[in-house]
């Protein structure tokens, strides 16, 4: 804006006062900063040794993974080898040669919305693995209406029972909820392959022994106890046996050089230290990328470690009512719902439809919202696919409870905040100071069911 002419003017101007006056200023801003829920819900365990260890009770059942699959055109679908031992039956075979002859036996099959890939009661003859599409599974209630047991998807398998049993049956119905795209073996195919692999068939025969052995209800080792006897019976004795090879965590880290010059740091310290604005603003970015690791890591990451037995589909697409009840009915002490805030709008937009008020709940001095008790934390660190869907993920918390807890290790050298340090690293030929800023940390669930995620919810805002 130009100046109006001195001569013309009463008084000073504003812009030549301001020479004289000292500006009242705000610290630096930052607007990548977010709220960080997840760092500060999750109980932290200082793990002194840099490894924490998770002891757990042996476990005997074989849960179901997700099947690889590549497409290379409209026609050409197959199965990754590597990946067949995410079906329970071929759980730990490592010979890629019989692998590969396995999943060589698998032909792609197209299935319309409604049409039955299997019938309830009739006999397993055929191996499946989903490459696209939702398939419901079916049964009949006691009553005789029909009883809806939930979604399975892309990767997901089912039919592995030709070959570990003399007649299986389907438990259940399984319908083509959408257009599916399903890879199919023939039960007489895998069988000639394990006729021909003496590897193969010694390896069935071990999980047909371990699928004999006693279990309770999650899979474990089971514990002999005596009840309900009078008298003076001989009372069996037991132990309980543990994994042999439990899992380690070691401590993550997210670093970066933080580099201020001298003549900055000597002669703009007023009011406002300059290094110490530099190092907050620093020490938020590794904060974000601190708990974009621990949802997104494929080492640690939770995301990418909950057990496919704790992942649901949603019914229809958007996240439901009906999907968040099924979502916290598996798990015992649900402590906290993380979602994308995308996610938390197509939520409230669900129960908007059905006249159904969010609850909220007090956290910290907070009001969040929150569904059945249970506060849902928003976080934008959770993804969204190019198909605009993205997770929920339901979470028990703490050692005591058996939950996901964080790791960190307090104490470190130079330490600035708990589990992150600023060290000194001297001042280089042009005059600038550099500090390495580092962050260590991990997460770690302890059984199974401390986490699940519902997957697949549609957040796409629906067209008025």
């Amino acid at each position: 804006m130009p100046t109006e002419p001195t001569e013309t003017r009463l008084s000073l101007d504003t812009s030549a006062a301001r020479n004289l006056a000292t500006t009242t200023k705000t610290r630096p801003q930052m607007q990548a900063i977010s709220s960080r829920w997840l760092l500060r819900m999750l109980p932290w365990v200082d793990v002194r040794g840099g490894t924490y260890r998770v002891n757990r009770r042996l476990t005997h059942r074989a849960g179901r993974g997700r099947v690889g699959v590549t497409q290379s055109g409209a026609d050409d679908v197959r199965v990754v080898p590597e990946t067949l031992p995410e079906i329970p039956a071929l759980r730990g075979f490592g010979d890629a040669d019989v692998l590969a002859e396995i999943a060589s036996t698998f032909t792609a099959r197209e299935f319309g919305p409604g049409e039955i890939v299997a019938e309830a009661g009739r006999p397993v003859t055929q191996t499946f693995v989903i490459a696209h599409g939702r398939l419901e599974r079916l049964a009949t209630g006691p009553y005789g209406g029909p009883q809806f047991l939930g979604i399975i998807a892309d990767g997901d398998q089912f039919g592995d029972e030709v070959l570990t049993a003399d007649d299986p049956r389907w438990p259940c119905t399984f319908r083509a909820a959408t257009a599916c795209t399903l890879l199919v073996a023939p039960g007489w195919e895998l069988r000639r392959v394990a006729d021909r692999s003496p590897a193969l068939r010694e390896h069935l025969a071990r999980h047909l022994e371990s699928l004999r052995r006693p279990v309770n209800r999650r899979g474990e080792a089971a514990v002999r106890v005596a009840a309900g006897h009078t008298g003076e019976p001989v009372i069996d004795g037991t132990f309980v046996d543990y994994d042999l090879h439990p899992r380690e965590y070691e401590l993550g880290v997210a670093q970066t050089v933080l580099r201020v010059h001298t003549r900055v740091a000597d002669l703009y310290n007023d009011p406002m230290n300059q290094i110490e604005q530099q190092l907050r603003l620093t020490i938020h970015e590794l904060r974000e990328r601190e708990e974009w690791e621990l949802l997104n890591n494929r080492e640690f990451g939770l995301l990418h470690n909950t057990d496919y037995d704790q992942r649901i589909y949603p019914w229809s697409g958007p996240p439901t009512p009906d999907d968040l009840d099924d979502l916290i009915s598996m798990r015992r002490k649900t402590r906290l719902l993380l979602a994308h805030p995308k996610a938390i709008a197509a939520f409230f937009r669900e129960c908007n439809k059905r006249g159904l008020v969010v609850g909220s709940a007090d956290v910290d001095g907070h009001e969040v919202p929150a569904w059945r008790g249970i506060p849902i934390f928003p976080c934008g660190k959770i993804p969204i696919s190019g198909a605009r869907t993205t997770s929920i993920l339901a979470l028990r918390t703490g050692e005591d409870d058996q939950g996901v807890v964080g790791l960190h290790q307090t104490g470190i050298p130079e330490e600035y905040e708990p589990g992150l340090n600023v060290r000194f690293m001297g001042i280089d030929p042009q005059a600038v100071m550099s500090y390495l800023v580092s962050a260590y940390f991990s997460v770690a669930v302890l059984v199974p069911d401390a986490i699940g995620i519902l997957e697949d919810v549609d957040v796409a805002a629906p067209r008025s």
